[in-house]
């Protein structure tokens, strides 16, 4: 289990698609230098992404893991598809007023790898990842991480457990 390390790369990769929409705003307001800056972190947030999934999938003990019910959980988008698009709205990249950006960003991370809270990445959305809020027969509610259509509860699948309440199919697909 990876547990805090996921929790951390999880969170602060689902802002890599932010990191776009301030480089385009920068980038019309003739900060060229912030805007490969942003897009520059972006890119770094990617290959982290894509190396924690890797890892994942190669390295974590595999389970099998039954579920008696399944709930598409990759609806919780509305949230961070808002804090995607307010940077456009600003008049000016340098009206952006950072001293209130900065911390705000910084205690939603705190929040989210601290709490149970459940999150949503876009960032594997873009990749082919559902997420699916999954019950076991013991009554406890997991998200799975998983590129399937789960149709049914019935399915036997592998998976790896990322943190306590997250887990990620490993399986052959």
């Amino acid at each position: 289990m990876l547990n805090w390390l996921a929790k951390l790369l999880l969170t602060s990769t689902a802002i890599a698609p932010v990191l776009i929409t301030y480089a385009w705003v920068a980038y019309q307001a003739d900060e060229g230098m912030q805007a490969a800056v942003l897009m520059g972190a972006c890119l770094v947030l990617i290959v982290i992404c894509i190396l924690m999934l890797r890892y994942s999938k190669k390295h974590l003990e595999r389970v099998k893991f039954s579920a008696t019910t399944v709930e598409a959980a990759d609806r919780e988008n509305m949230g961070f598809l808002l804090l995607y698009l307010l940077p456009l709205f600003t008049a000016q990249f340098t009206a952006l007023n950072w001293q209130v950006w900065v911390p705000a960003i910084v205690i939603f991370a705190a929040v989210v790898a601290t709490g149970y809270s459940y999150h949503f990445n876009p960032l594997l959305g873009l990749m082919g990842w559902h997420f699916y809020k999954v019950s076991t027969k013991e009554g406890v509610t997991y998200v799975l991480v998983t590129k399937r259509q789960l149709r049914n509860a019935t399915e036997t699948i592998e998976v790896g457990q990322l943190t306590e309440y997250i887990v990620i199919d490993v399986g052959g697909r």
